[in-house]
């Protein structure tokens, strides 16, 4: 079987189906998008028009199906795909050129061949609805060209959540219109560590940029065209320097700041006032009207308390609410706009740190620090989108030897992401019920480039779209698919990882980074989650 990600249910027949000049691509009108997708797809590369009319490829309305669900047929004499919903006729159409030769994958043609497919049935469906990718472009600016290709990428896995992380101590990268200086001042910095952290290099070099307000409207609709829906986040009240620099009433000191330029955990965090959270809830009005989807992540994570802890006005904030501690005010912070959102008829997102404080039933967690945050999220009742930082951190090093590059964290392997279950095991029905899924994350500290961004994501998010699209856990004939795959990935232009190991070019032996072992990063998420309490 050469799909990838694997089909649920797939039966080969005789013969194959032949695209000629003639060939019609028809469809449903409630189901037109994917033809118009698919048509699109397949015309540069196979220099065959798909005109309108019967027979040949059609697309066609299904009762009984779920909204990601279809069924493709194919004989010698005709394609036929069935879905209820555009997202199941459009990931049909990506099955479709899958069957074709990868050079279905280009661009524009390289030479004459016989496009067909083989006589087939399958009927598929996904195993979890949130099969989800954080790409972090706020320690990293990707460009906007660049940010629509990897929503093609992601689209080409029946990956269907882009996850945005727009803001954060080093970059603010979206523009809001009653605060031009969030983008004037915080969407740039001085330089940028060349390497981990503790090797105390820089790289001397400026570096910036932000998406336009039109920007982000053309992504969005580009990725709902592709059954991709973007989330964006606005991280409060930590990892917030950027919109500090911008703006110093929001923080807690009488010092200007610059925009960030080292990484890790910042102690600059927004102060508590009542204009502070005005201010974001104005970010937020003007977040609303660009991205129409659910979820709206509001972050909450990795926020130190030293400046609350020193500021009078936050322990005014503390005595006057009757608050415990400075933690217990970070989730009557939060609350503000968690609260915001639900009243919106919005689904807050925010990392599992806000579980520390109690959470109101409505905020989905995003629970990257284990399992044990995991189910005690799901134990209080909320729904949970699983990003476990030892399993689905993929700028984690992906084998062991210093040829990786930037090589932090624990191994990562291809085989550990193709392995993932984000279910932790002893889990009722009802626990299970929370899970929504999972996300790999593209955290961009080290990750520079388009290039690397590349190398970092693949192979290894092939793996994780079928550990979340199907029960298929046989990785060795995953490798073998994954061969095929490969050419798909070089048609499309992916610097992928080879299996042997990183190209010379691929290494950057000029920015030395921190491996761990997994031992280390377990004893380190102990340390950040025993607080918890069940």
């Amino acid at each position: 079987m050469i799909l990838i990600p694997a089909p649920s249910r797939c039966t080969p027949g005789e013969g194959r189906f032949t695209f000629t000049a003639a060939t019609p691509l028809t469809a449903d009108p409630v189901l037109a998008g994917a033809a118009t997708w698919l048509r699109q797809a397949l015309t540069p590369a196979t220099g065959l028009p798909l005109l309108e009319g019967p027979g040949g490829v059609e697309i066609r309305h299904a009762v009984g199906l779920g909204p990601e669900e279809y069924r493709l047929t194919a004989t010698t004499e005709s394609v036929l795909i069935e879905a209820s919903a555009q997202a199941g006729a459009f990931y049909g159409a990506q099955t479709l050129r899958q069957l074709l030769d990868p050079a279905a994958f280009r661009t524009g043609r390289t030479g004459d061949r016989t496009w067909s497919i083989p006589a087939i049935e399958i009927v598929d469906a996904p195993k979890y609805g949130w099969r989800g990718c954080l790409i972090d472009v706020a320690r990293h600016f990707l460009p906007k060209n660049d940010l629509l290709r990897y929503i093609d990428l992601l689209a080409a896995h029946k990956l269907n959540v882009l996850h945005l992380h727009l803001t954060d101590d080093q970059g603010w990268r979206l523009e809001i219109r009653k605060y031009p200086k969030l983008t004037e001042i915080g969407a740039w910095r001085r330089e940028s560590p060349l390497g981990a952290k503790r090797h105390r290099l820089f790289d001397g070099r400026p570096h910036g940029g932000f998406y336009s307000q039109d920007d982000i409207r053309e992504i969005v609709s580009y990725a709902a065209d592709r059954s991709v829906t973007v989330v964006p986040e606005i991280d409060l009240p930590g990892h917030t320097q950027a919109a500090i620099a911008a703006y110093p009433e929001l923080g807690n000191l009488d010092v200007p700041l610059e925009v960030r330029t080292e990484w890790g955990v910042g102690e600059n965090v927004l102060n508590v006032s009542d204009g502070t959270i005005a201010f974001f809830t104005d970010v937020l009005d003007e977040v609303l009207e660009l991205f129409p989807g659910e979820y709206v992540c509001v972050g909450g994570d990795e926020t130190p308390k030293t400046q609350w802890n020193e500021s009078v006005p936050a322990k005014e904030r503390i005595r006057d609410l009757g608050l415990r501690d400075a933690d217990e005010l970070q989730s009557w912070f939060m609350r503000h706009f968690t609260d915001y959102l639900l009243a919106r008829g919005r689904k807050p997102l925010g990392w599992d740190e806000l579980l520390e404080g109690g959470l109101p039933l409505g905020v989905t967690v995003a629970a990257w620090r284990g399992d044990r945050c995991v189910a005690m999220a799901a134990r209080a009742g909320h729904d949970v989108v699983v990003s476990p930082f030892a399993e689905m951190y993929l700028d984690f090093r992906q084998a062991e030897g210093d040829q990786e590059p930037v090589p932090i964290g624990s191994v990562t392997s291809l085989r550990a992401v193709h392995a993932f279950d984000p279910v932790p095991p002893g889990f009722t029905g009802e626990e299970r019920s929370r899970i929504l899924g999972a996300q790999a994350a593209l955290w961009t500290e080290h990750i520079d480039s388009p290039r690397l961004l590349d190398y970092m994501a693949f192979p290894r998010l092939a793996a994780f779209a079928e550990a979340m699209w199907s029960d298929e856990r046989d990785f060795e004939d995953f490798l073998v698919r994954l061969a095929v795959h490969e050419k798909r990935l070089d048609a499309l232009g992916v610097e992928y990882r080879p299996a042997t190991g990183p190209h010379p070019w691929q290494q950057r032996p000029d920015a030395p980074g921190y491996p761990r072992t997994r031992a280390e990063i377990d004893r380190v998420l102990a340390g950040w989650t025993s607080n918890l309490r069940p």
